[in-house]
Order: structure tokens, then sequence, then C-alpha cells
């Protein structure tokens, strides 16, 4: 079986070269990170394994792909760029890499917290343009975090948050426990926490989970952190709370549109801290996660299906 990489970066790219071994299925590599949709049919033609970096995966245009048979999506959320029960019905296999950024997500959410607590990113660009802020800070050490969900990232943050002395409450969709994590109804995590950080999967169920209700119900003048997915939280009922200041800071690296459109009213707010969907972007998080697509790739074709 053949593989294409369809939008590789160049250090993806790099990664990829590197850690392919003699004898592996043939991979080849499209060094167009933009890569759009209508090009896939060409670009796959004969071709029956797509490694996926952040392309969208249209069904009417995977069914152009005649002989795609599986599309390896470097990361966990799929659903964002693709749906894969319509395409399973196709004959196209989804498959997700979990667990291969699970450090490298929790230490973004970690410096992100950082940064609402202390706005040092705010700082930075105004004493670049001539100014000097002095800005009163929140000290983390002795407050609340609650993580809502808590899979390998969510307890990666809760390892990182117990070691500067904050206390460290959860919510997770499943019974769970975890050394120095009190588990809590989702009500009451909301209502003491000084900051709520997002550890859940976007799928139907997650899909706008951190509702206005939600939001509502949050510590007034908390901090948001959000490494997971745009969507998991309802975006226009967090704006209205940044604006009224119910929420103190929303500290984000996921948006329902990605990239962030210029003009959107987050980057109007001095109470947003905003970086590029890069939480994962770390060397040793990229071999992960290459390392594991490839050996989906030499898997499906040990299998040969």
């Amino acid at each position: 079986m053949r593989a294409l990489f369809v939008d590789a970066n160049p250090s993806l790219a790099a990664v990829t070269e590197r850690l392919l071994r003699p004898g592996d299925p043939e991979v080849a590599i499209h060094r167009d990170p933009e890569t759009r949709p209508e090009a896939l049919p060409a670009l796959l033609k004969g071709y029956e394994i797509a490694i996926d970096d952040h392309t969208a995966f249209p069904t009417e245009i995977v069914r152009q792909c005649l002989e795609l048979k599986h599309i390896v999506f470097l990361g966990t959320g799929a659903r964002s760029y693709m749906d894969p029960d319509a395409l399973a019905a196709l004959g196209v296999t989804v498959h997700i890499i979990k667990g291969y950024g699970d450090t490298a997500v929790a230490e973004m959410a970690f410096a992100l917290m950082w940064d609402a607590a202390r706005q040092t990113a705010m700082m930075d660009a105004a004493i670049r343009g001539g100014d000097w802020p002095r800005v009163v800070g929140t000290q983390l050490t002795g407050k609340t975090i609650g993580l809502v969900g808590t899979g390998g990232i969510g307890a990666e943050m809760a390892r990182l948050c117990a070691g500067i002395g904050m206390k460290v409450l959860a919510w997770n969709r499943s019974a769970k426990s975890l050394p120095g994590v009190e588990f809590v109804a989702l009500e009451r995590l909301l209502a003491e926490s000084d900051v709520v950080s997002i550890h859940l999967l976007l799928s139907d169920e997650t899909r706008g989970f951190l509702s206005a209700e939600h939001l509502a119900r949050m510590k007034p003048g908390a901090i948001l952190v959000n490494t997971a997915r745009g969507a998991i939280v309802d975006e226009a009922a967090m704006i209205a709370a940044l604006q009224e200041g119910r929420l103190g800071h929303a500290a984000l690296d996921v948006f329902v549109e990605e990239p962030l459109p210029a003009g959107h009213p987050l980057t109007r707010l001095r109470n947003v801290t905003l970086t590029s969907h890069a939480a994962f972007r770390t060397p040793e998080a990229s071999d992960n996660l290459i390392g594991a697509a490839l050996e989906h790739c030499r898997r499906i074709a040990r299998e040969g299906k």
C-alpha cells in the first residue's frame, strides 16, 4: 500500500523522512501545509492511505478519491475536519493518534494559565509600543484549578498544578481517580475554581459543552484555559462573558474557526491571550506523532486491507 502525507509543513516533513525505516510502505510527502480539499482527488490518485495534519476531508471530496481506504489523522480531533462515520460508509477508515503530546499540551495550558494570571504577553506588547503598564497580577499558589476532563493531558495538567501548590478539582465524563485530585460535580467545579482548564475530546456530545449556562456558573473573575478544541466552548457566550467582565480572562490555543479571522471579536478584547493552535508543537511531540502515524501505515500494510 502507498501513503501520501497530504499537507506536510517543513518540520513534519523532516521528521517523517528521519523516522522512515527500510522496508516501510512507500510514504510520499506533499510539502504544502495549505493543501485545499478540492486538490485531494488528484493528489491521492494511486494512494490508499492519506496522512493528514489539518486538511479538511469533506465527504463529497472523499467520494472522488477512488483508491483511498484509510486516513491517518495527526491527532485526536479528526471530527473537526471530517465526518468519520460518513467516510466509513464510503469504505474509508479514519485513524486517530492519542497521547503523543500530552506533556506538550499540558505545558502550554500551564503557560497560558500563568499568562492570564500575570498578563505577560500584554505587558510585552505594551512595552514594545513605548508604554510601561503596571499590572496587578493573580498569585496562583493556593488557588483552585478545575480540570474538565482528565485524560492524558488533564492528568499532566493536574501534576503541574499540584506542583505549584494549587488545589486541583476535576470532573470527568466517566469515573476516574488521580493522586491529589478531588473529583467533584461539574457545578461545584465551576463555582469554586479560580481557573477552569478544558481537556475534553471534541465529539457530538461535547460540542458546545461549556455552554452559556455553564459559563454563568463559573466563579466571577475566573480564568478559562482551552487547549482542547474551540467548539467545546460556546464562543459567543464566552465573548459576552469576557466583555461583561463576568469571566476574568480567557487563554485560548484553539478556536471554532482556524486560523482566527482578522478582526475577530476575540482579537479586540484585552482580557484574552491567543495562541495559534500550537500547544502540541514540540520536537518531542512531533516525533511521537509521526512515529505513531507511520506505525498505523505499517499495520495497515501488514493487514493488507
